[in-house]
């Protein structure tokens, strides 16, 4: 008998069962964290490194002298010290890249508070002088009185009858205990003339408190 020739065979799938199966264990999947894009840095967010040094720089000097400063302005006759010290801070940092060494800040900006109260004081006078009534007594702020003690009230009074040279040199001198040349530096003036004005001022002071008791 001839055996029939066998073509290949189409492949039958297996037969799907219909019966219920037992459900797979599940296992805990922790949900994953959504995810948020970051927004791109637009170019230059993160500044210049020099900007970035000067804002450091006088935050610094800001955190370490405001107080100092503050007092200073007050001791040296200024009848807006938080303004004159806000201003000195403006100035040193406008011309922050113009420093020659940073740690010269502090005294740049001792001199600018001088500068700044002397100047302020000049201006007062030459307004009084045109003003028929006298003006009102500037009252001290909060901050800057509480500063000051009632016997360095009794002290100022007395310090702002000095003249504006001999008024700096004695605060720079007494109350923040620069040397000649500090002082020097500060007033913009030489050392010997630095002698000069402390001793004057301070005979002087000497014959106002004394005049006071």
């Amino acid at each position: 008998m001839r055996r029939r020739q066998q073509y290949g065979r189409v492949p039958v799938p297996p037969a799907v069962s219909t019966a219920p199966t037992a459900p797979a264990a599940s296992v805990p999947v922790p949900a994953a964290e959504p995810f948020v894009p970051k927004p791109a840095l637009p170019p230059g967010a993160l500044g210049d490194p020099a900007d970035v040094e000067r804002e450091a720089g006088v935050a610094r000097l800001f955190e370490l002298h405001y107080s100092s400063m503050l007092r200073l302005a007050v001791l040296l006759g200024a009848d807006d010290p938080e303004n004159v010290v806000a201003e000195a801070y403006y100035q040193i940092y406008r011309k922050w890249r113009r420093l020659r060494d940073a740690e010269a800040a502090e005294a740049y900006l001792r001199s600018t508070v001088c500068n700044l109260t002397r100047m302020r004081i000049r201006h007062l006078q030459v307004v009084r002088r045109h003003v028929e009534t006298p003006p009102d007594e500037p009252v001290a702020s909060a901050e800057s009185t509480a500063l000051l003690h009632d016997d360095q009230r009794v002290l100022i009074g007395a310090l702002q009858q000095l003249p504006a040279r001999q008024r700096e040199a004695l605060v720079l001198r007494h109350w923040l205990g620069l040397k000649e040349s500090e002082i020097a530096a500060a007033m913009g003036i030489s050392a010997g003339s630095v002698k000069t004005h402390t001793a004057r001022g301070l005979a002087a002071l000497t014959q106002a408190m004394e005049a006071r008791r």
